[in-house]
C-alpha cells in the first residue's frame, strides 16, 4: 500500500522516467510531435546558419528545458551523428539569451564534424549537447584583462566579452584583445569586436596575420612591449597547443592565467620516434616508441595493464582511450575519435595518448 501511495504522488514525467518502459522509445514518439522534446536529452534545433569567416560557421541554436548553460568561456560536448556515425566533440557556446546559444565551428580539412556543419546541416536539424565542463571563466575580482586568442580559440573570448557587456563590467574595467590568424579573411566576429571597442572606451582590440604577404609575428616577447602591469592582469589564452604554451611562458607573472588548449595533432602518421602516453588512473606520462604494441611498450616501463591473449580477442586489455590517435597492428586500421575502446595489445600509438590505465 505504501509503496502504491508513492507512486501517485509521482508526476506523470516522473513516472515514465522511472518505468520499465524504454526511455528511448519514449523520447523517440515524444519527438515526432516537438523534436526539441525528451526525457532526458538536452537538445538544441537549428534556427540560423551563416559563416562567421572564410573557415568558420556559426549555427544559432534553440536549446530544450534539459540544456544547461554554462559560464562563459566554458566547453560543451557537442554530439552529432554523420552518416550513422555519432561523434562527440566539445566547442565553447556564447549565450544569445534563454532560448539560444550560438555554436561556431572552424572548418578543419577532414574533420568529420565540421565537415558536417559548414557542408551538411540546415536549419531545422537537431544536436545534442553535454554538461558544460572547463575552468576558463570571469574571475569574481574585477581585474584588467587580457584575452589571447588563435584560430577558433576566439569562440570563448567573444563569450567572456558577452558576458562582460550584459552586466556592464566591460564599461568598467580595461579588456584588451589580440587574436592571431592567418589572414585577415580568417577574422571572426569583427563587427562584433568593432562594436565593443565603439561602445566600451576601456575595450580594445588587435588582429595579427600571420600569413598575409606583410606577415605578423607570432606571439612572442615582442608583443609584451605595450602591455603594462600584467601582474595585475587576468590573461587568458585560447588556441592550439603550442600557443598556450608560449602564453604560460610569456605571461607567467600574470595575476591570474587561466587558458584551454586544442587537442593534440592527430595528423602523424610516421612510424619512427618516441610519444607520450598519460595515464589517467596511475597519474604517470611515459615515453614509448611508435609502431609497437602499446601493452608491450608499457611493459618495457616495468608497468603491468591486465592482459590476456595478446591477440585482440578476449578484451582483457581493453581501456579508454580519451584523446589521441592510434593504428591497429593487424588491420591496419586508424583511429582518431576519442572516448574509444582501445585494446592495447594490438595497437600502437600513432600520437600522444591520453588513456584511461
Amino acid at each position: 500500500m505504501k509503496m502504491q501511495v508513492l507512486a501517485k504522488r509521482k508526476s506523470p514525467i516522473d513516472f515514465f522516467k522511472e518505468s520499465v518502459i524504454d526511455q528511448h522509445a519514449i523520447n523517440f514518439w515524444m519527438q515526432k510531435f516537438n523534436p526539441l522534446w525528451s526525457l532526458n536529452q538536452p537538445l538544441g534545433k537549428i534556427v540560423h546558419k551563416e559563416n562567421a569567416a572564410q573557415d568558420m560557421v556559426s549555427l544559432k541554436i534553440q536549446v530544450n528545458r534539459l540544456f544547461k548553460f554554462g559560464e562563459a568561456g566554458q566547453h560543451h560536448p557537442v554530439y552529432v551523428v554523420v552518416n550513422g556515425i555519432r561523434y562527440e566533440r566539445s566547442y565553447s557556446l556564447t549565450q544569445l539569451d534563454q532560448q539560444h546559444v550560438l555554436l561556431t565551428i572552424k572548418k578543419v580539412e577532414d574533420g568529420k564534424v565540421s565537415h558536417w556543419a559548414a557542408n551538411i546541416a540546415q536549419v531545422g536539424d537537431i544536436i545534442e549537447f553535454g554538461l558544460p565542463f572547463g575552468d576558463m571563466t570571469l574571475a569574481i575580482e574585477a581585474t584588467p584583462m587580457l584575452l589571447l586568442a588563435a584560430g577558433s580559440g576566439i569562440t570563448p573570448m567573444l563569450s567572456l566579452l558577452e558576458a562582460l557587456s550584459k552586466t556592464g563590467k566591460l564599461s568598467q574595467q580595461p579588456v584588451q584583445l589580440l587574436y592571431w590568424v592567418k589572414h585577415y579573411q580568417d577574422v571572426a566576429f569583427k563587427s562584433r569586436f568593432e562594436e565593443f571597442a565603439a561602445q566600451y572606451p576601456n575595450f580594445s582590440f588587435k588582429v595579427f596575420a600571420t600569413q598575409e604577404q606583410l606577415a605578423a609575428e607570432r606571439l612572442n616577447q615582442s608583443h609584451l612591449t605595450n602591455l603594462q602591469n600584467i601582474d595585475q592582469t587576468t590573461v587568458y589564452a585560447c588556441g592550439p597547443s603550442g600557443f598556450v604554451a608560449q602564453a604560460e611562458i610569456l605571461f607567467a607573472h600574470a595575476k591570474v592565467f587561466k587558458s584551454e588548449a586544442f587537442s593534440m595533432s592527430l595528423d602523424d602518421n610516421t612510424e619512427t620516434g618516441f610519444v607520450n602516453v598519460t595515464l589517467t588512473q596511475s597519474n604517470k606520462v611515459v615515453s614509448i616508441p611508435k609502431g609497437q604494441s602499446i601493452l608491450a611498450s608499457l611493459e618495457q616501463q616495468n608497468i603491468k595493464p591486465n592482459h590476456g591473449c595478446r591477440m585482440g580477442i578476449c578484451n582483457k586489455c581493453a581501456c579508454n582511450k580519451v584523446e589521441g590517435s592510434t593504428k591497429n597492428l593487424v588491420n591496419g586500421a586508424q583511429n582518431k575519435e576519442p572516448g574509444n575502446l582501445l585494446k592495447i595489445c594490438v595497437n600502437s600509438a600513432q600520437t600522444d595518448l591520453v588513456i584511461d590505465l
